[in-house]
């Protein structure tokens, strides 16, 4: 996949106003983030009937119980992590826990969504899956290298447990993966480049937090199991 630095230019700028709020919605207070989330619930769930209406047009209504799975409870994971604290309050354990993980969950996914997606660009060869031709190998695995790195050098540097959160990377970075290549799938079968417009250069809702669906519900799962 060759670097194409005019699309990299529309995607860094986009990119930017992207992170600008979403870093509001979710550091802001509670309700920022509630708010911010139930708006990415309300536009996945657009998009994601749009996608299912041009696959099969007159079954869509069969695949609402999928939509529940794939998009309402990853989105109450994430507003359930936001309030361990008030849920917990008597709990040091889960002390500050509520703005970490949401955060560790989405920067583990953003560092590596754009190391794979630059590592790709310049030294991908070898297509990864059918289903999406622009991934690579050499992006993938780099992305996942490069993201691990960054996650352990943050906590190491934020003074946290380093293991706990590279191993959110880890989960991360394969089970985010394993999201972008299920949306991919939906948009093949829909015959669609992307699941909306929301963002130059990115796409719609889901094309920016397919990886978040997937991997948040196995981060929870990882972290309770941890308790």
């Amino acid at each position: 996949m060759a670097f194409d630095s005019k699309s990299f230019k529309i995607r860094a700028i986009t990119s930017v106003v992207f992170v600008i709020i979403m870093l509001t919605g979710l550091l802001w207070n509670q309700w920022s983030f509630i708010i911010l989330f139930t708006i990415i619930h309300f536009g996945c769930w657009y998009e994601f009937v749009k996608l299912i209406k041009k696959i099969n047009p007159g079954k869509y209504l069969y695949y609402l119980p999928l939509g529940l799975l794939y998009i309402t409870l990853p989105v109450l994971i994430m507003i359930y992590l936001r309030e361990l604290e008030n849920i917990y309050k008597e709990n040091i354990v889960f002390s500050g826990l509520e703005k970490i993980l949401p955060c560790s969950i989405i920067f583990s996914i953003w560092i590596n969504d754009t190391m794979a997606y630059i590592v790709g660009s310049f030294i991908g060869r070898t297509s990864f899956s059918k289903i999406s031709p622009k991934k690579t190998w050499e992006g993938t695995v780099g992305g996942a290298i490069l993201c691990i790195i960054v996650i352990g050098l943050i906590s190491y540097w934020l003074n946290y447990n380093v293991m706990f959160f590279i191993i959110i990377a880890i989960i991360c970075a394969v089970f985010g993966t394993l999201g972008d290549l299920l949306e991919s799938k939906l948009k093949r079968m829909a015959r669609v480049k992307d699941s909306g417009a929301l963002m130059p250069g990115h796409g719609g809702f889901l094309d920016r937090f397919d990886s978040l669906l997937i991997a948040t519900p196995f981060v929870v799962l990882y972290y309770f199991l941890m308790m």
